[in-house]
């Protein structure tokens, strides 16, 4: 059975806090470009972060990312860990995450659609004529 949406959950270290955070990791592969990352709050509420597929594979390797999200692996302990740097007007958090568990996520995204094949997910045409009318 073929999915075309691919969902994680685990929880994270959010800015240090020994508290750990419920988090969701999301892709669908009508939007191919994009994996989103959300946090659960005290309330219930998910706060989403959406940001580029690659940007994510690259920084599992090496450190990804010049705007709101930086990616990349914490070298600086034997701890497998993946940094995540979120940053916008609201504020700036740092997430800590096992590397692994995103490495499952990126393979289960990369079943679902391979990279370097988005583009043929998207109609480029039709998006064009929708924005056109406006």
């Amino acid at each position: 059975m073929r999915t075309d949406v691919v969902e994680q959950h685990q929880f994270v270290t959010l800015n240090g806090c020994g508290t750990p955070v419920f988090s969701r990791w999301s892709y669908i592969a009508g939007d191919p470009y994009v994996v989103m990352l959300a946090f659960r709050t005290d309330r219930g509420r998910w706060i989403e972060w959406s940001f580029g597929r690659d940007l994510l594979i690259e920084g599992l390797v090496e450190p990804a990312g010049l705007g709101d999200v930086r990616v990349r692996p914490d070298l600086a302990f034997e701890r497998d860990l993946l940094v995540i740097e979120l940053e916008s007007p609201d504020g700036y958090a740092v997430v800590e995450m096992r590397r692994r568990d995103v490495e499952k996520f990126v393979d289960a995204t990369c079943q679902v659609v391979a990279p370097g094949t988005e583009s043929e997910l998207l109609d480029i045409d039709a998006f064009i004529a929708r924005i056109s009318k406006v």
